[in-house]
């Protein structure tokens, strides 16, 4: 398959720029493009010479120039379908959240339910409750996503809607959240929200539903520079979606994708997942849109108090992994075996544990090989854990935003010890050897990059960067927070050969920023702007 389309400029010449390559030599002044692909990337002088005579030429006139920043954890369609919802990103207390589901629910009356996501654990004084949801909207079904996109909350209708009743078991990994009464309180959790809400809510989604949000989250990314994206948990709907924009000629961002695969209980069930990813790794290798890996849920989050950790929360809860290990290494082993890259979301350090595990046990059953497996998040890890990881070349796959200060009260009180003072911790990663590939695992958090970099460069919040920073020994050089979220993040997902950073022979995806965020304070990075976009040697983008 192709999305090229005619019409761009056989070659093109930027030139007075400086320009970051993200690559061996990182700085440059020029870049001369052919086609889709870049021809030479270096000072102005060779690229006159080189350049024919008829090339379109743009002074750059000292502008900075990026690679196209690869989001190396992102959810595509859903970050769409966020976009459309009522948005409680930032929304501090519940008289905020009602505010906002009661102005968009009177606006839309027609609408048969009200969907918002974005809600923090920390706006809610107390345990959130179905009863709060049926004071903002009683007529019809209300959801509402945690940002985390670990657990969902509904009112009486919603439950109503989707079948969960006081019957209704939790199933293996999952939880359906009642009160001391044994009352139903609306909150869904892991394995049950995905299988008892999210499959319902699927189901109303048609075609066009899915590829206008596939087209939405792209418009987003055009504008803010994200030339290429991680897709970390796709599904058949979802993969139909970006397959049928793909078709169109529409998809202005390379997707780089895992298949999701869900904890059944039965071995061969897990396999035949594995088999389905392994027969899309076969169909091709598109430029546009790959499947090459696969995605499981170690464990949940620290704010919904799911991640498995080996020492207690402050309420004493201490919750096992969704994967055991036994159930993990067979799985993990089959995908390693069939040229799968794995990827594993394990947050808390009991899961890290055991996602290293699974990956040791796979080596030692299927030998050597070229192996690019991954962990996403690690926000609690312990050292031991980093130089094991690192030693067996495990990616450690991390989001900035994740980290943001505004968003960190509830995780610091649901750990309540010394396990904050190493919250997310970069640099132990790369001073060990490890890979680190940042990415904003949207819509847990906006997706923007240039805010992402600031967090990642200063450990300080992009939402209030009046807060004090978030364990500042932890900030990173934005030369390498940029490399992170840039050329580490192909390299993941085996594309370097392709693109993530700016050197002649890959693709021609690269942003250009309407100021210096390099040579001035931190904060402009939270000012910058994208004026223009390129991907495969085509503005897609320009302001």
């Amino acid at each position: 398959m192709t999305n090229r389309t005619d019409g761009a400029p056989r070659m093109q010449v930027y030139t007075g720029g400086r320009i970051f390559t993200a690559g061996a030599r990182p700085w440059a002044s020029a870049i001369v493009v052919h086609d889709e692909r870049i021809l030479y990337v270096g000072d102005d002088a060779t690229a006159a010479r080189i350049a024919a005579p008829d090339a379109e030429r743009t002074d750059l006139a000292g502008r900075v120039v990026l690679p196209g920043f690869v989001d190396g954890h992102a959810h595509v369609v859903e970050t769409g379908k966020a976009a459309r919802q009522v948005d409680l990103w930032g929304a501090g207390d519940l008289d905020e959240i009602r505010s906002r589901i009661s102005s968009a629910a009177a606006q839309n009356p027609a609408a048969p339910r009200v969907f918002a996501q974005g809600w923090q654990h920390s706006a809610i004084d107390g345990a959130p409750d179905r009863r709060l949801l049926d004071d903002m909207v009683a007529d019809r079904p209300l959801y509402l996503q945690a940002h985390d996109l670990h657990s969902i909350w509904l009112n009486t209708a919603a439950l109503a809607e989707v079948g969960i009743d006081e019957a209704t078991e939790s199933p293996a990994g999952g939880r359906i959240h009642r009160d001391a009464a044994g009352r139903l309180t609306g909150v869904v959790d892991e394995i049950a929200m995905h299988q008892l809400v999210w499959g319902v809510l699927d189901s109303f989604a048609t075609e066009d539903d899915n590829d206008a949000a596939v087209r939405t989250a792209l418009a987003g990314y055009r504008a803010s520079g994200v030339t290429a994206a991680t897709d970390m948990a796709l599904d058949e709907a979802q993969l139909a979606a970006l397959r049928r924009v793909l078709q169109a000629g529409e998809l202005t961002a390379r997707i780089t994708a895992h298949w999701l695969v869900h904890p059944t209980g039965d071995l061969d069930e897990n396999l035949a997942q594995v088999a389905r990813a392994a027969e899309l790794l076969a169909e091709g290798d598109d430029d546009w849109l790959r499947v090459v890996g696969v995605k499981l849920m170690v464990d949940g989050t620290v704010d919904g108090c799911t991640a498995a950790v080996r020492t207690p929360y402050v309420n004493g809860a201490l919750p096992e992994a969704i994967w055991s290990l036994d159930d993990l290494a067979p799985v993990v082993a089959a995908a390693d075996a069939a040229g799968l890259k794995v990827a594993m979301h394990a947050i808390g350090d009991e899961a890290v544990r055991i996602a290293i595990a699974a990956v040791e046990r796979a080596i030692a059953v299927n030998g050597p090989r070229s192996r690019r497996h991954r962990i996403e998040h690690l926000e609690v890890v312990d050292p031991e854990e980093i130089e094991r990881l690192a030693a067996l070349g495990i990616v450690a796959s991390m989001q900035p935003v994740h980290s943001d200060p505004a968003i960190q009260a509830n995780w610091r009180e649901m750990l309540g010890d010394e396990r904050v003072e190493r919250g997310y911790p970069w640099p132990e990663m790369t001073d060990q050897g490890a890979r680190l590939v940042f990415g904003t695992d949207s819509p847990t958090s906006p997706f923007a990059p240039l805010p992402n970099m600031f967090i990642a460069s200063t450990r300080r919040s992009a939402l209030d960067p009046s807060l004090e920073p978030n364990l500042a020994r932890y900030a990173l050089p934005l030369t390498d927070a940029i490399r992170h979220a840039t050329a580490d993040a192909a390299w993941a997902c085996g594309a370097e050969g392709r693109y993530g950073s700016l050197a002649a022979g890959l693709y021609a995806d690269f942003v250009v920023l309407d100021r210096d965020v390099f040579d001035a304070a931190p904060e402009v990075l939270l000012e910058a702007r994208v004026v223009t976009t390129v991907v495969g040697g085509r503005r897609l983008h320009a302001v």
